[in-house]
């Protein structure tokens, strides 16, 4: 399964960048050409601005003779464009001699054929040059005036204006992606309060609801719909516990009832052999189910917040020690090692409940002792750190699958099939979870299969009040 690890800002500030940075590529390129056909407009208009004075000069000495023509023709070049100026007949040869030598050299285009004006860039010694060629009326001979100009400035201009944007496009990017990330963010926002709150809101407080911003936007309808559903789903999870709770209430008076009655028969001197087996066999499942119908009923009370749990100061090494005395019978019976360590922190205080600290250890210990093997060793150990206290219930029994590991707190989960051949309710553990969140307990399991399992409680220190 493809996981998407890149977030919704990102994407967004990703698909705004590309966006930007596509529209400033095209805007600058745009404007590339634009300034490229100015400046080609600009020097036309400059040239042609020069040949209708050339062309107001040669009218002007159609009386003079053919060498002040020319001089004047010479002075003319020099002044307007250093000399590169010729004018040239329609079989190519020159009408005036070249007004100077970089004329002479000059590279001219063919004298056009036809045409009345040609506007066109040739190259001289590796620099770029425009040429505007316009036929002319020289007394009763049509000639064609070429002037030119050097388009090194132009070029100048359009790279300057090329490097400008390579230089500003890594400052735009970076002001885009920042200002894009942050307009992303604070969109988003919402959603994640949306996601924190969700993320707290848990079969124990289902009548929390998401913040709804009123905004008007699909975020605010997004956030309605969800409301909407966690009522709908606190109210079956609601009929479900009260129907648990009932049920489990209901059938204790017939369980006891059986219970009783079977008890009775057993004492009845007068009842077979076979008889007897039965009514032992359903006092010992009546047993069970009674064990199964009071943890019901625990969880029952949890989830409604109905617990007589009352919060003091106690000694928690004392829980420990009590919770060891009922589980060393087990021990002995399943030939297993049980060892109590409480080192320093023996009389170390904490608030809470003693019934059920107690019963916390004491469903620690009966897993523990229920999934190990003899001869097999259970330690439980109590150490101090500077705002916790840790007791630690260590085994070598069988383990626990790591894909199981966040499971086991589940109700009526069990980790494999071997292990449910072990009696039991499958909600020791989901009691144990209840009672360390009531007393703000972090539990740490960590197990490895066939080396056994360590279960960690970290629980707050009681600081005495000055």
């Amino acid at each position: 399964m493809r996981v998407n690890r890149i977030s919704i800002s990102l994407r967004i500030t990703l698909w705004f960048v590309s966006i930007f940075l596509l529209g400033w590529v095209s805007f600058g390129a745009a404007m590339w050409f634009n300034l490229k056909h100015t400046l080609a407009d600009e020097r036309y208009s400059t040239l042609s601005r020069r040949i209708d004075r050339l062309q107001d000069l040669l009218n002007k000495t159609k009386d003079e003779n053919q060498a002040d023509r020319y001089q004047d023709f010479k002075d003319f070049s020099h002044a307007t464009g250093n000399g590169l100026a010729e004018i040239f007949r329609a079989d190519g040869s020159r009408a005036f001699p070249s007004p100077s030598a970089a004329a002479k050299s000059f590279p001219w285009p063919v004298v056009p054929s036809g045409a009345t004006e040609r506007f066109l860039q040739v190259k001289s010694s590796d620099q770029p040059y425009w040429v505007l060629c316009r036929a002319f009326l020289l007394g009763n001979e049509t000639v064609y005036l070429f002037v030119a100009a050097p388009a090194t400035g132009n070029l100048l201009i359009l790279q300057r204006f090329w490097q400008g944007l390579l230089i500003s496009a890594p400052i735009l990017l970076i002001v885009s992606s920042a200002g894009g990330y942050w307009l992303s963010r604070r969109a988003l926002k919402p959603v994640d309060h949306i996601t924190a709150t969700a993320h707290s809101i848990s079969i124990r407080n289902l009548s929390e609801r998401l913040p709804v911003t009123k905004s008007g936007d699909e975020l605010e309808r997004l956030t309605e719909t969800c409301n909407a559903m966690l009522a709908r789903i606190e109210s079956a999870v609601n009929q479900i516990k009260q129907f648990t709770g009932d049920a489990s209430h209901e059938l204790r008076g017939p369980l006891s009832f059986v219970r009783t009655v079977a008890e009775v028969a057993l004492r009845n001197p007068e009842v077979d052999q076979n008889s007897q087996q039965a009514f032992r066999d359903i006092v010992e499942e009546i047993a069970k189910a009674s064990v199964l119908l009071e943890d019901m009923l625990t969880l029952a009370r949890a989830d409604a917040n109905c617990g007589d749990a009352v919060m003091e100061p106690m000694v928690l090494a004392r829980a420990i020690e009590e919770a060891c005395d009922m589980a060393r019978p087990i021990a002995a019976e399943r030939d297993l090692d049980l060892r109590l360590s409480l080192g320093t922190a023996q009389s170390t205080t904490v608030l809470g409940d003693y019934t059920s600290l107690r019963r916390l250890f004491w469903i620690l210990l009966d897993n523990a002792l229920k999934y190990t093997e003899a001869p097999g060793l259970v330690d439980i150990s109590l150490s101090l750190s500077d705002e916790h206290v840790s007791v630690q219930v260590r085994d070598n029994g069988r383990g626990i699958p790591e894909a199981d590991l966040p499971h086991i707190f589940d109700r009526f989960y069990r980790a494999d099939p071997s292990r449910s051949q072990i009696e039991g309710s499958g909600l020791g553990l989901a009691i144990a979870k209840w009672i360390g969140d009531l007393h703000h307990t972090r539990i740490i399991v960590s197990s490895e299969l066939n080396k056994g399992t360590v279960v960690q409680l970290l629980l707050p220190i009681c600081v005495p009040s000055s």
